[in-house]
This record gives C-alpha cells, structure tokens and sequence, in this order.
C-alpha cells in the first residue's frame, strides 16, 4: 500500500512539473522568438524551415528603428502619454481614496458602486461615444484627447486600489495629527502618502502599463504620425505589399524594455501595494 502511494506520488509530481514545463514553453517561446528575430533580415524571418537561432546576427533591424525620426517620436508620444496620465491618475485617486477611506458622507456608497460598475464596461463600447465627443471639443489628434480617454478608464481602478490599501492604515495617525492642530490635508501628505509609498508605486505601475500597451483608442483618436504611439507604430511596419517583421519585433523589444525595467525595479513595492490594495 505504501509502495503504491508513493508511485503515485511520484506520478503526480512528474505530471505537475510536465505541466509547468509546458506552460514555461508556452509563456517564454513568444518573447524568445521576438527577440531572436529581431536580430534577423526580413528575408530569413520568412525562410523555410525556419531557423531557431539567427544565421547572420544582424542590427540592421534596430538601426532604422533608432535612426528614423519619426519612429523614434512614437517612443516619446508613447512616453509623454502615460507619463502625464500616471501623475494624474495617482494623484487624483490618491484624493479620492483618502475621501472614501477616512470620511463618511452623503451618497458614499452609491457613488462607490459607481465607480465599480465602471469596471464592467467593455472600453469598445465607449468607443464611438468618445470619438463623437473629442471631435466636437476639437481635441482630435491631441495629446489631451489621448490623455483624457486615458484618465476615464485607469482612475476608477486606481481609486480602489488606493481605497483598498489606506483602509489598511489605522486612522490613529489622523487622528495624532489632528490632536498636533493638523488636517487632513496635512496628516494626507505628510504621514499618509509617505508610508504609502507600496501601494502608490503599484498604481502607478498598473497606470503606465495600461497606457503604453493601449492601442485601440489611440488609432481612433489620432490620425498624424507625430501623434502615433509605440503600439501603432509597430502596426504601421505592415504594409500592403510588405511586412518589416524585423523591425516589427525589435520595435517590439524597445516598447518591451521599458516596462520590464520599471517592473524590475518596483517589483517590491507593486506586489507589496497590490496584496494590501486587496485585503478590504
């Protein structure tokens, strides 16, 4: 009997890493192809059988990627947007949160479940709505049309993160302010958002990420390239008659690097503010 549960055990724990083994191939294949492509021509990418490794290793990709202006505004149209958006959004949901963290009023609860049921909504739905409304401001093909939209979908979560995360501080701190002659707006910035810091840094984590990686509303609302962003430069690379797949990845790989070093580098604080935003 106990030779027999331990050969299933080991079955169990031979399936399990098989499964992990494969899903590790699944989620890492993808980002190993992109960037082993990258370093390839055009002309190998579509060479049968196709080649794992690079035959000649080639930065012909990234030089025309560097060296044309109007690919590289793309990068600072993408930057700018969700530079400007990320401010916005963590301070004005910090305000937020900290009115529905601290203070009870009339209405709280509605407008709560406001702000959650904007969730629910799929962003295409909103689509025409938003496109009708940037023309008629005559914000069409602006950074403040891009920014706006923006802000409408990244602030509700926002807010209940940050809500999540200061209804985890106890409001004895408030209140030792408020007994030193401080308010709110004293004991917010000077002891809140200080010891905050895990929590701010994971919305504004989730905010740049939104933005950058955001293609629908941001091929709707622009139509110049000096107003284009990363995601539809890389769509742009597909033309009619042909596909700069080697330009399309490395673009793929600088769009990539950003995000992955501000992950790095916030990692301790995004999933320290993302398991405290969660508790309440």
């Amino acid at each position: 009997m106990a030779r027999r549960n331990t050969r299933r055990e080991k079955l169990i724990t031979l399936a399990l890493h098989l499964g992990l083994a494969a899903g590790l191939f699944f989620a890492a294949f993808p980002i190993y192809w992109m960037l082993a492509s990258s370093f390839k021509t055009n002309g190998e990418i579509f060479a049968l059988p196709p080649t794992i490794l690079p035959r000649v290793f080639t930065l012909e990709a990234y030089a025309a990627i560097l060296t044309d202006p109007v690919k590289l505004r793309f990068f600072f149209n993408s930057y700018l947007v969700a530079a400007v958006v990320t401010i916005l959004t963590v301070v004005i949901a910090l305000l937020a949160a900290y009115g529905f963290s601290r203070f009870n009023f009339r209405g709280k609860a509605a407008l709560s479940t406001l702000i959650i049921s904007t969730q629910t909504l799929p962003p295409i739905t909103l689509l025409i709505p938003f496109f009708g409304l940037v023309v008629s401001y005559g914000l069409f093909d602006t950074y403040a049309a891009l920014v706006l939209t923006y802000l409408v979908f990244t602030l509700p979560y926002a807010i209940l993160l940050l809500t999540g995360y200061l209804n985890t501080l106890p409001r004895d701190l408030d209140e030792a302010v408020a007994v030193d002659g401080g308010s709110s707006w004293t004991a917010l910035w000077r002891v809140i958002v200080p010891i905050s810091v895990p929590g701010i840094v994971a919305t504004s984590v989730y905010t740049f990420l939104l933005c950058w990686n955001e293609f629908l509303f941001a091929l709707t609302l622009t139509k110049s390239t000096d107003m284009r962003t990363v995601p539809i430069g890389i769509q742009l690379l597909m033309g009619q008659h042909a596909f700069e797949w080697n330009q399309m990845m490395a673009m793929s790989v600088l769009g990539s690097l950003p995000l992955l070093v501000i992950y790095l580098i916030a990692q301790r604080y995004f999933l320290a503010g993302m398991a405290a935003g969660s508790v309440k």
